[in-house]
């Protein structure tokens, strides 16, 4: 059955306030035993939270455009959030503590199974009317969490394909507890300015395949979490991202930094990552673990953005796992593999565990490191942010790697080219302390 949202009542003219329309439509598809609920194309239409159903498609035609409304009171559809929510007043770079629950929503859908949303159409998180500070270098919100252009939480069988989803003010995907989640050539353009628009979140989610994506976001493109609030759905795991494009004001692949559960048995693969201040992201900082994962055939470009307000000195592998704060029990990481990956930008690979040394079994094989200025932002740093540590920018030279604290890491085929503007910054290629166990190119360092 199709159901069409204009003869519910629906205007689609950029103005009238749609939602009451596009909801019946959904809710008389989902009472009929499913079907497809039909936006369709040459028209705008503005809503506030629009709840999904089981075995609902929301289908976007080519040419619909799905817009956030321009009053936050449509986004208190559960009556549990402030509509004025309490100005930050810490810059978000500094705290963005989270628990993964956020108050107000746009698309949500809970405890449901066989959702799809698809479609060439386009759906618009209408961010200017969330924008708090704004500098040349960043645009932050007026409060925090603010609305995800996406909550799905708890659903079986989830499906989103094709769409266009841009203008996020918050985490623009983000799916707690769902389990046999396909993306599949879906297009994610938002301000690459904008804090806290990552472009998908995978929290505590398992079976999930990320793939033909282009996605460009910041803070990072895709982001595998497991937050406080979801702990009772277990581990994020058995999860394949392949064959994506992504640009990124922080980094383009990250694990954390909420880790309070194990992620496992995740692949990584053929995936261009460019313009990005990290390539690939692992930080742990809770009491969880990540082994098993294996990262293939990728090309990584990293370059410096403004140090202040994004995380990452543009290190196209970082690998962190130390504590968040002075009472975090932290947890490990172990068999992760690296394999014919180019990398090339203003920095070099950065491993840096806990004193208890959690850092096991990495590999990384066939890896071409071509250092090469780009900016004119400072050289020499690596970013440990968030963490215990009072100091969590490490400044020293440049290297290729720079590793502490690793049980045992081994690099097999690893080649070095640094550029004349960068030489002045390479005093020491490879800089590795208090490690049990590092070869390099069959070389014990």
């Amino acid at each position: 059955m199709i159901y069409y949202v204009h003869d519910y009542g629906a205007i689609g003219d950029g103005t009238h306030n749609d939602a009451p329309a596009i909801q019946a439509a959904i809710d008389a598809c989902y009472e009929n035993g499913g079907g497809r609920v039909v936006l369709s194309g040459g028209h705008i239409y503005r809503s506030g939270t629009l709840i999904l159903r089981s075995y609902v498609e929301l289908h976007l035609e080519t040419g619909a455009t799905l817009k956030g409304s321009d009053s936050l009171e449509d986004y208190n559809y559960f009556g549990n959030g402030s509509v004025t929510p309490e100005k930050i007043s810490i810059p978000t770079y500094e705290n963005c503590e989270y628990t993964g629950q956020p108050t107000l929503f746009f698309l949500y859908a809970k405890d449901c199974e066989y959702v799809s949303i698809t479609g060439g159409g386009k759906i618009d998180g209408n961010e200017e009317i969330f924008y708090g500070t704004v500098t040349p270098w960043h645009i932050d919100g007026s409060f925090y969490p603010r609305v995800p252009l996406l909550f799905l939480e708890h659903i079986t069988h989830l499906t989103i394909t094709q769409v266009t989803l841009t203008g996020s003010a918050f985490w623009t995907t983000h799916m707690v507890g769902c389990e046999d989640v396909l993306i599949d050539g879906i297009r994610i353009l938002n301000n690459l300015r904008l804090a806290n628009c990552d472009g998908i979140d995978p929290d505590h989610c398992k079976n999930v395949r990320i793939v033909n994506c282009h996605i460009e976001s910041a803070d990072d493109c895709i982001v595998f979490k497991n937050t406080a609030h979801a702990m009772k759905y277990g581990a994020c795991e058995n999860i394949v991202v392949s064959d994506c494009t992504m640009i990124s004001t922080s980094a383009a692949i990250k694990f954390g930094t909420e880790s309070e559960a194990p992620f496992r048995n995740i692949c990584v693969q053929n995936c261009n990552i460019s313009r990005t201040n990290r390539g690939i992201s692992l930080m742990l900082r809770d009491s969880g673990c990540i082994e098993n994962v294996i990262f293939s055939n990728l090309n990584i470009d990293t370059r410096m953005f403004s140090k202040t307000h994004w995380w990452g000195e543009a290190e196209p592998i970082a690998i962190t796992a130390v504590k968040r704060n002075k009472e975090t029990n932290i947890g490990y990481m172990r068999n992760i593999s690296f394999e014919n990956i180019n990398c090339i930008g203003e920095n070099g690979i950065l491993i840096y565990g806990d004193d208890s040394k959690n850092i096991h079994n990495i590999r990384f094989s066939n890896i071409s490191l071509q250092l090469v200025k780009k900016t004119d932002w400072p050289k020499n740093n690596h970013d440990l942010r968030p963490c215990m540590y009072e100091e969590d920018i490490i400044k020293g030279s440049l290297n290729a790697v720079y590793a502490r604290g690793a049980a045992s890491v081994t690099m097999d085929q690893i080649v070095l080219t640094v550029s004349d503007e960068m030489k002045e910054y390479v005093e020491k290629p490879f800089d590795v302390e208090d490690c049990d166990y590092f070869v390099i190119n069959d070389e014990t360092i």
